[in-house]
């Protein structure tokens, strides 16, 4: 009997799947990760969502935007945190919660309670964040200006008071908790520490694994981005592509320019290539909108033609003969 006791236990152990070590230390940035993980998830559904109303009036979800992200995030808690006792950013991190006020050695997982007060403090302190002023204005309260003006009462002031403070001290609260976290490297958030949820691993003898090949390929990447976006800005790539064009079609642009000189020339501007407003010229033979070649000449002190690729001079009025012909 003793034997078939001991052996139903071993098997009801051993069917939750490897038991891991709670006492297993978990790295601060694979905490730290988690919480990103969470947050990039959390404006992704309001992302989508929102996008769902793109084609309604402007400004439709703003008034109830503190609500509705609150509520995604509560539906997103209920098919994540309430059903495994991870998160999202969790569970691809191969971490879990562990019921730290359980005396047992085992890994315990979170009970309703905790489970339900991670909850209200993860989204509770946001949407309370969000609504201070529409909350001090139901109350007939104002967040600036003088009480006495609004006849507010001393009840009012001392609320208004209590509010500011109890935000200063969960600030504060926070900051020191943050500080404990980088010391201990357990409880990354408050609400963590309050309802005593730690993060320890979901499987036995994790380790994270760095490809330092790709850590190197990835800041050789953004070195590179980096140095172009500070070279291209410095690049006229305008007079490039003029000396380019020129060099490979200057003879071929330059016949059929001959042979449409006085046809079409004044018909088109050389930069935003419609009818020409207030035609300017630069010393060729081409026209320009005097607002076109006034801008880029301000914009490039060495501008040149973007047609022959000549050095533009002081743009000047071009003089035109009108021709008016009786029928």
């Amino acid at each position: 009997m003793g034997l078939e006791s001991e052996d139903n236990g071993k098997r009801t152990a051993g069917s939750s799947g490897p038991e891991t070590d709670p006492q297993t230390p978990v790295l601060r940035i694979s905490q730290l990760d988690a919480l990103e993980l969470d947050s990039a998830l959390e404006q992704l559904l309001w992302t989508q969502f929102s996008q769902c109303f793109q084609n309604f009036r402007p400004g439709l979800l703003t008034p109830l935007e503190p609500e509705l992200r609150a509520l995604l995030q509560l539906l997103l808690w209920r098919f994540t945190l309430y059903s495994s006792s991870a998160t999202v950013g969790q569970s691809l991190l191969s971490l879990r919660y562990h019921n730290t006020l359980s005396s047992s050695p085992r890994y315990r997982p979170l009970s309703r309670r905790q489970k339900l007060g991670l909850a209200l403090f993860t989204a509770g302190p946001r949407w309370l964040q969000e609504r201070y002023h529409s909350l001090l204005q139901c109350l007939g309260l104002n967040a600036g200006g003088p009480v006495s003006e609004r006849d507010s009462g001393l009840l009012q002031l001392c609320l208004r008071n209590c509010l500011s403070l109890v935000s200063a001290i969960a600030q504060a609260a926070s900051l020191i908790n943050f500080l404990v976290f980088l010391r201990k490297g357990r409880h990354p958030v408050l609400a963590e520490r309050i309802m005593g949820a730690r993060a320890v691993f979901s499987k036995p003898n994790v380790v994270r694994d760095i490809s330092y090949q790709y850590m190197n390929r990835e800041l050789l990447w953004h070195g590179f981005a980096e140095f172009l976006i500070f070279l291209l800005p410095l690049i006229n790539t305008r007079k490039l592509k003029t000396a380019a064009s020129s060099f490979v079609f200057g003879a071929e642009s330059a016949d059929g320019e001959g042979a449409t000189k006085g046809q079409g020339v004044f018909k088109e501007c050389g930069l935003c290539g419609e009818w020409p407003t207030m035609p300017h010229t630069v010393g060729c033979q081409h026209v320009f909108c005097y607002y076109c070649i006034k801008s880029h000449s301000i914009a490039d002190a060495y501008f040149t033609c973007p047609k022959c690729g000549a050095e533009a001079g002081q743009p000047e009025l071009v003089k035109m003969e009108v021709e008016m012909i009786g029928r």
